[in-house]
């Protein structure tokens, strides 16, 4: 949608010190953006499922900046993270563009995570959403201390869409409860700016839906989903990917509609495998996938063949296999996944997950 962002504007308050504490979850795209242009513009729009128990937790203390204190120390499981927290510095000077007040202050931001960080659960979707909800909401405890108008609950997540996907693209469609679009699929529908809540077009067979997340490899990933995505812009085969990437949003989007599970599940799995073989046949390229990346998925079809329970395989820009499936089939899956999965490596692990309500305060 062209629809116009306007921005928060908080200049010139009296600071204040404070604290907030929140928790956003990691997302599953089922379709898959790759590529970006301009300012974290997506080339492709893509529709993901909201995690419950994949989330990053924060904590953002503030305080009124005096002589040379520093401006960001940032904690990751209670060690000093300089790297990250320049990421976070910059996500944190681009709002402060429009509320320069944010420029008086020093922060402290310690965070959790419940998964493998880096390893491709798109813990930077999760890490940022919950540093720009915890940043926004520190504007609004500032703004509301000193006129004491509430603000509305929609302007506020789109604001926290907004930011976060400035910090990391998909991080934008962390926010929302169960699904969420981002990018334009038609001038009435999507934005590229902020992710779009689906969940009140999910038909009844997409709520409750689950995700088993098989860790084949919880090690950091060898390439950076930052550097994929600038690959794309060379890419001999980009073209055809983004023109089927819109396509394929737009079947999702009429699929969570009509509860189409056995189109979902074709879509779903061509959709991880073309984001795979655009790494491999990028230049230069890389393989993420490993073997066991490949046998699980060789047993998922199988499984799915035999007992007809309708469970199916994606994949983020990682080697770890997420497995998703209605919630009627979660005994049935869970023995599949201990009985057949694990046996390939008794030192793999897997993550019950399911959907989630998004962006929370805690």
């Amino acid at each position: 949608m062209t629809e116009h962002f306007e921005p928060m504007v908080i200049k010139d308050f009296t600071p204040m010190a404070g604290t907030t504490q929140w928790e956003s979850p990691s997302n599953i795209a089922l379709v898959k953006y790759w590529g970006k242009m301009g300012n974290q513009i997506p080339r492709n729009p893509s529709v993901s499922f909201t995690l419950q128990n994949c989330v990053t937790r924060t904590q953002i203390d503030w305080f009124e900046k005096k002589g040379n204190s520093s401006e960001l120390d940032f904690y990751f499981e209670g060690k000093l993270k300089p790297s990250f927290g320049q990421r976070i510095q910059k996500l944190i000077a681009t709002i402060a563009e429009q509320n320069t007040v944010l420029n008086q202050y020093s922060f402290r931001i310690s965070s959790t995570n419940t998964f493998p960080h880096s390893s491709g659960i798109a813990s930077s979707a999760s890490a940022m959403s919950a540093c720009a909800a915890g940043i926004i909401d520190m504007l609004r405890q500032i703004r509301e201390a000193q006129d004491s108008n509430p603000w509305d609950e929609d302007y506020f997540k789109q604001q926290i869409s907004f930011y976060s996907r400035l910090g990391s693209g998909s991080a934008c469609r962390s926010i929302y409860p169960n699904a969420a679009l981002w990018g334009e699929v038609s001038p009435d529908l999507g934005s590229n700016l902020w992710a779009t809540p689906l969940d009140h077009l999910l038909h009844d067979d997409f709520r409750q839906y689950q995700d088993a997340i098989v860790i084949v490899d919880d090690s950091t990933k060898s390439v950076s989903s930052t550097m994929g995505h600038g690959l794309m812009n060379q890419h001999v085969f980009s073209k055809i990917r983004f023109e089927e990437g819109l396509r394929n949003t737009e079947t999702m989007l009429n699929i969570l509609r009509t509860g189409d599970i056995s189109s979902f599940i074709d879509i779903v799995e061509r959709e991880a495998l073309q984001l795979h073989a655009m790494m491999m046949t990028s230049n230069p390229s890389y393989i993420l996938i490993k073997p066991n990346t490949l046998a699980i998925i060789e047993k998922i079809r199988q499984y799915r063949q035999d007992s007809n329970v309708p469970l199916c395989f994606t994949l983020d820009a990682g080697p770890n296999v997420h497995i998703l499936y209605p919630f009627a089939f979660r005994d049935k899956v869970k023995e599949f996944i201990e009985t057949e999965i694990i046996e390939l490596n008794p030192k793999m692990n897997w993550i019950a997950d399911e959907m989630g309500l998004g962006t929370k305060q805690i």
